[in-house]
């Protein structure tokens, strides 16, 4: 069976750290195009590069946009993901350089070279609606679109109750993917949750592997911390489940088509996503929202990119 040809746009970021360690264990990444989301775009930059030393191979990585499309964030997620966005161990200064092309630049040229692609949005989705701004084909040229965001019963992750960090952080821009794609894959933060990893279990995975797990256990610490003190249980890996469904869409177990919609003007609700569960607007379907997915096989292909 061939592998996956994936493009990631992401914001790395921890959890970004192990998706994108498992998408080049599982499949061909023909670029990392980054944003600015949950440290600034100069960490966010940086910190592709160091992946890409560590994995080893000669991924392109493409520098973004540095701010959302009309408005300053509200916040960032230092608090989770350290100053630096890896958990500030400090890295060294990494060898992989960036391209002198634009991230927006790159999502249009390597989906008109690859009409295989899968376009995986990891971060808000800035450089993506860009992209879709300049060139109004570009949804029917992706193979298909996999984003890691929203809360589609309203159990954010934010200062806006209902909203998800990576949706909240530029909601213009999730509002023009959300409408310009006729069909996505949604994999939110509800069913991140309720994929955790139990915490021994995925200790005794990074204790096997190899220096990619190494690498991981450095820069999560940050996150457990902060996760624990929220009272969150387990190793919650939001952006790794989105890879795994990218990777392999036979791994949900069920999921549910709806119409999803991005709140921009709400002043408790702007950046929370609105899914139309009773067909009461009858506009189509737009998003397949990932409801649940085996957990052994999701567990399988993080092991695999641990080295364990």
């Amino acid at each position: 069976m061939s592998k996956p040809q994936l493009l990631i746009d992401t914001d790395p970021g921890v959890d970004d750290a192990l998706a994108i360690l498992m998408a080049h264990a599982h499949a061909d990444v023909h670029g990392l195009t980054i944003a600015a989301g949950n440290v600034g775009l100069g960490h966010t930059v940086r910190n592709a590069r160091t992946l890409v030393d560590l994995v080893g191979m000669p991924t392109p990585v493409f520098a973004g946009c540095p701010t959302p499309l009309v408005r300053l964030p509200e916040e960032d997620a230092v608090h989770v993901h350290g100053t630096d966005g890896l958990g500030d161990v400090g890295f060294p200064e990494p060898k992989a350089m960036t391209s002198d092309e634009h991230a927006v630049q790159a999502i249009l040229r390597l989906t008109r070279e690859r009409p295989d692609l899968t376009l995986v949005a990891l971060g808000p989705l800035t450089n993506l609606a860009l992209a879709v701004r300049l060139d109004p084909s570009l949804p029917q040229r992706v193979k298909r679109l996999v984003i890691m965001g929203g809360a589609v019963t309203g159990l954010g992750n934010t200062g806006n109750i209902p909203a998800e960090f990576n949706i909240g952080f530029d909601p213009e821009a999730a509002h023009v993917v959300f409408e310009a794609f006729p069909s996505f894959d949604l994999v939110d933060w509800e069913v991140v949750l309720r994929h955790a990893f139990d915490q021994l279990e995925f200790d005794g995975w990074v204790a096997t592997g190899d220096q990619r797990a190494t690498f991981f256990e450095q820069v999560f610490r940050t996150a457990r911390a902060f996760n624990l003190k929220r009272g969150r249980r387990g190793v919650i890996a939001a952006d790794a489940l989105a890879m795994a469904v990218a990777i392999d869409p036979a791994i949900v177990t069920r999921m549910e088509e709806r119409h999803v919609a991005v709140e921009m003007d709400g002043r408790l609700t702007r950046g929370a996503t609105v899914v139309d569960w009773s067909h009461r607007l009858g506009r189509a379907p737009n998003a397949r929202i990932v409801m649940e997915v085996d957990q052994a096989r999701f567990g399988a292909m993080v092991r695999r990119a641990l080295g364990a």
